[in-house]
């Protein structure tokens, strides 16, 4: 079969992104520009001058190539048909983020702020680009369906999420890791087994097959659709009932995916707290990314805490998978055939997880980060060490710090906020760090914050190589989540089936909840 259909979709496609390029780099779009800033500095304009450009040249070659070119069958081919639907996605999410998102929030603005909240409407909702971008998919594949052309593209987004996660292991730090894998083990320890036990006990009460509520209780207790996939085989689960699991996955995650950033901005949650509930409280790997994503859009601090319990959870999945075996094997008997559950585990575990691994071995090394990345260089007073005095705080600034120290209350961010309004700038690594935890904290106003972070940024330089690889992952995670939109139908949610639907939606709402309670009480709020 020759995949590579003879379209000019791709080829228009092409031509619209270097369209965009020519209008921006040429200073006629500037009107709409300036109008999306909306009185700040436009963010993508160095997006918007570049991206459309590289992309659209590729395009817009290799689609005249599918247009006027033969092709024949065989791998190259099959790969050859998916970038049309690849180059489709990513022309939403270019859209998405650097328009439709933009307007949004300058009507959102334009609003006013909701009540008491403090946030404007599309700030509380979590409308960004993100957001929209699912939001966007969704709409495509349920409202007009994915063209023809883009579909084996549209198959291969989840590899964007999965060369995210990959590519996040290169910019963790060995501290960070220790103390929220340390962490994410306990929580997630907890939350796991409390599922997949309340999911089994729920099923025996109501009576649905053994095969039903060990997929089930895999795919609401671990990681959705890859625990689904690896306990299959071990309880011998039917093509339907792996079919209502991932239904009332997709149900429950799409959902949580919206609800969660309203209830973390509604309860003013800080970038760790946020990361560790969705870690631990959605259920699949790609919905866990979207709504850490949808809560930070312009940052990644929420998705490398949500990622580290996400994988936590992956981690435990072989001993899931044991322990539906011998349950299994308990409750059915001779009827339960022989299964290989070492195979099984071997077959069917993410491999994405391994890579993650793999790349934060080699980051530890120093091979990703240039020296210096995560000690600071600039806390000396003098020129001669890197400090420009024009970065000193003013003393209106100082004046508003003062003002605002008395709603601090922890010892080393008092002790860190009286040095920095003493001398005008952060003396030392210790108290960069307490000044971060001050700013996610969220106890000082809006602009006290500011002020905090121009201060952090006086010191603390993050390198322009990492700067660019953490835009890169940005996109990628962007273009899978897109892509998941588009792989996100209503017709696949109804296959949720009645008492799965049930079981599934008591049991994630309770893991919600008491991990909300847990997260609030207990973790920290600094990386």
């Amino acid at each position: 079969m020759v995949y590579t259909q003879k379209s000019p979709a791709l080829l228009i496609i092409g031509i619209i992104m270097l369209a965009i390029w020519g209008l921006a780099d040429s200073g006629i779009m500037a009107p709409y520009i300036e109008h999306l800033a909306n009185g700040k500095k436009y963010k993508y304009l160095g997006e918007l001058t570049t991206l459309p450009l590289y992309f659209g040249v590729v395009a817009t070659a290799i689609g005249a190539w599918q247009l006027f070119g033969s092709h024949r069958e065989g791998h190259w081919d099959y790969y050859s048909s998916s970038i049309a639907g690849g180059m489709f996605i990513l022309l939403i999410a270019m859209l998405v983020r650097w328009f439709i998102a933009p307007e949004v929030a300058v009507v959102g603005t334009s609003m006013g702020k909701v009540g008491d909240t403090g946030k404007y409407i599309h700030k509380l909702l979590g409308l960004n680009y993100v957001v929209l971008g699912i939001v966007a998919g969704i709409v495509i594949v349920n409202v007009f369906r994915v063209p023809a052309w883009a579909e084996n593209g549209v198959r291969l987004s989840r590899l964007g999420l999965k060369t995210g996660v990959i590519l996040l292991g290169t910019l963790y730090s060995a501290a960070e890791l220790v103390n929220l894998g340390g962490l994410s083990i306990v929580m997630i320890g907890f939350f796991v087994l409390g599922s997949v036990g309340m999911v089994l006990w729920m099923g025996s009460r109501r009576k649905i097959p053994n095969s039903m509520a060990g997929v089930l209780s895999a795919g609401m207790g671990v990681c959705g659709v890859s625990a689904t996939v690896a306990s299959a085989p071990v309880v011998q689960a039917k093509s339907v009932e792996i079919a209502y699991t991932i239904g009332t996955i997709l149900l429950w995650g799409v959902g949580c995916m919206f609800v969660f950033p309203i209830i973390g901005n509604l309860l003013g949650m800080s970038h760790v707290q946020f990361g560790a509930w969705a870690g631990t409280g959605i259920l699949n790997s790609a919905q866990v990314a979207g709504a850490a994503l949808a809560y930070q859009p312009d940052g990644i601090e929420t998705l490398k805490v949500a990622e580290i319990f996400n994988i936590t959870r992956v981690l435990v999945l072989p001993i899931i998978v044991v322990w539906l075996a011998i349950w299994y094997v308990k409750r059915e008997g001779e009827a339960a055939q022989k299964v290989n559950v070492g195979a099984v585990i071997f077959e069917k575990f993410p491999l994405f997880v391994l890579g993650f691994i793999l790349m934060f071995a080699l980051s530890t090394t120093g091979m990703f980060a240039p020296a210096n990345h995560y000690k600071g260089k600039y806390f000396g007073n003098t020129a001669e060490t890197g400090f420009k005095e024009e970065k000193l705080l003013k003393a209106e600034e100082i004046s508003l710090l003062q003002a605002e120290a008395v709603k601090v209350e922890r010892v080393d961010r008092k002790q860190a906020l009286q040095r920095l309004v003493e001398n005008g700038k952060i003396m030392s690594i210790e108290d960069d760090t307490a000044i971060r935890g001050l700013i996610n904290a969220k106890v000082v106003s809006k602009d006290a914050n500011k002020i905090l972070k121009k201060a952090h940024k006086a010191v603390r330089h993050t390198a322009k190589k990492i700067k660019k690889f953490r835009q890169w992952i940005t996109w990628l995670f962007a273009f899978g989540l897109v892509g998941l939109g588009m792989q996100i139908t209503v017709g696949s949610m109804r296959q949720a089936g009645g008492q799965p639907a049930v079981i599934g939606g008591i049991v994630g709402f309770t893991k919600a909840a008491l991990s909300l309670v847990v997260v609030m009480m207990l973790v920290s709020d600094k990386i």
